[in-house]
């Protein structure tokens, strides 16, 4: 099934109209014709019916019919992950996170972080495709780039870990499965995080976990942990 992204409130009977590219990809690639109809969502837990009423090259409309509203997860995961030296890595997490169901992505700064730009827009770009490629509704909320401390600044609610490399007690993730609330995730640059870091995160109750005896890299990891939440996710 073929699922578009358009970010509108969806009403009954609404028209909406199509990007310029979207328009292109809709007549010259899919073929479709007035009266045709696309499955779409708005990336914020609804799917809905569009007929088509203009199909031009470069300008496509249509009338909203039927809407569904997906329930939300009754347990929420936030990752805030330092980006990779490679841009290439980086979206490759961006795309399996979404596809695995993760809810909010923070690029951090750290201390160590071999990356200090992101280009925001071609990263949202990656997750409306990854959404759109694994048929979800719910598009995952993309925050800017924040130092690493800024971000324990705020208060965050729920379950928080940190996952790192250095010495000290570490409990397996596998403990904290199925989680009983939200879940805030801290993954460290390549270099890891610094201790001075660490022990930032563990004064605020951070709980340090392992993701097992091998050694991953920064964006192996993130997708691991994504996929370990996701194998207890579930509707409200």
């Amino acid at each position: 099934m073929q699922l578009f992204y358009h970010p509108t409130t969806p009403v009954t009977g609404a028209t909406v109209t199509f990007s310029a590219e979207e328009s292109k990809h809709i007549v010259r690639v899919l073929r479709k014709k007035v009266g045709d109809v696309l499955r779409a969502t708005d990336g914020q837990g609804h799917f809905f019916n569009i007929t088509l009423t203009l199909t031009e090259m470069r300008r496509c409309e249509g009338t909203i019919g039927d809407i569904t509203a997906i329930p939300k997860k009754l347990h929420r995961l936030h990752i805030a992950v330092a980006p990779t030296k490679m841009n290439d890595r980086f979206e490759w997490f961006l795309e399996k996170a979404t596809e695995l169901g993760v809810d909010e992505i923070t690029p951090l700064l750290c201390e160590r972080s071999e990356r200090k730009v992101i280009k925001a827009e071609r990263m949202q770009r990656v997750l409306a495709s990854a959404m759109k490629q694994s048929l979800r509704a719910h598009l995952p909320k993309l925050n800017p780039l924040t130092p690493y401390h800024d971000f324990l600044e705020k208060n965050r609610n729920g379950m928080k870990f940190i996952a790192h490399c250095a010495e000290g007690k570490r409990n397996p993730l596998t403990q904290f499965l199925p989680p009983k609330e939200d879940v805030v995730f801290l993954i460290g640059p390549e270099g890891d995080f610094s201790n001075t870091e660490i022990q930032s995160a563990l004064d605020l109750e951070y709980v340090p976990v392992t993701l097992g005896n091998n050694r991953l890299r920064t964006e192996t990891a993130a997708v691991m942990t994504c996929a370990s939440f996701a194998l207890f996710e579930t509707p409200s």
